[in-house]
């Protein structure tokens, strides 16, 4: 079986001690790439590191709507830059997008780093990888002033008509562990019905753990989980799911 984390931080230092045996286990359980987003610029040299190391580590850059005061101006001309000098390896500017769940956030300022790291991703025709929270109207009206070629909505956890504006704008989903938490009720009957062509496995690892492991660090081991949990909830078998969500995500990214 082939899988793909299409959204993980396997950069972060939480994963310095044992990151080459977390790989290991990975190509191990069937999982054959994982994708990295960016946060912030400082972190840029490192990712890009840390996936030179590995060849199913595969890289995206981009400004990270939740740690606005670490944007600086500037950095949306290093962005294009590092876009350039990167194009045979990046596979998507992110992780990019809105979050107007964030106690004072600045709808504005978000808003204008957003649509500057959409042209980029434009002018470079790469897709982007979303991150939207309490946005989802505004992001998706941001999409159809600046079309781009795709994405992937990571975490989403919006209405099934929100879904539905993404899926013709050509986006995906990521599916991540909250759907194992068995009181995600909403959310697992919203996995249930968007197409199985418009899915994709994510961990957003470190963070958004598995049911059972609230408290521990989250792995892209835990694909297989997701995958699992993920079949419970629809008609079809894992293995459809895992060949057709990976089949998505190699269509989208390029892998």
């Amino acid at each position: 079986m082939h899988l793909i984390d299409s959204h993980c931080h396997l950069d972060f230092s939480l994963f310095d001690r044992d990151r080459d045996q977390v790989i290991s286990r990975c190509n191990d359980l069937g999982v054959k790439a994982i994708i990295i987003p960016a946060v912030t610029v400082s972190g840029w040299p490192r990712l890009l590191s840390v996936c030179a190391q590995s060849k199913i580590l595969h890289p995206a850059l981009g400004l990270h709507p939740m740690f606005m005061e670490k944007h600086k101006p500037e950095h949306i001309d290093e962005l294009k830059h590092s876009a350039k000098q990167h194009k045979h390896t990046l596979v998507a500017i992110g992780e990019i997008g809105l979050d107007f769940y964030l106690p004072d956030h600045d709808k504005q300022a978000q808003t204008d780093l957003f649509t500057k790291q959409l042209k980029i991703a434009q002018d470079t025709e790469l897709p982007v990888l979303l991150h939207v929270r309490k946005a989802h109207d505004q992001t998706i009206s941001c999409l159809k002033k600046h079309p781009v070629s795709g994405g992937i909505v990571h975490a989403f956890n919006g209405s099934i008509q929100q879904a539905d504006q993404y899926q013709k704008l050509g986006f995906l989903f990521g599916v991540g562990g909250a759907i194992t938490h068995p009181n995600a009720t909403r959310l697992r009957s919203l996995m249930a019905q968007i197409p199985l062509s418009s899915l994709v496995l994510e961990t957003d690892s470190p963070d958004m753990p598995i049911a059972n492991m609230i408290g521990t660090r989250n792995s892209p081991e835990n694909i297989p989980t997701i995958l699992a949990t993920l079949a419970e909830l629809r008609s079809e078998t894992a293995e459809e799911i895992a060949l057709i969500t990976t089949q998505n995500c190699q269509g989208l990214l390029k892998l």
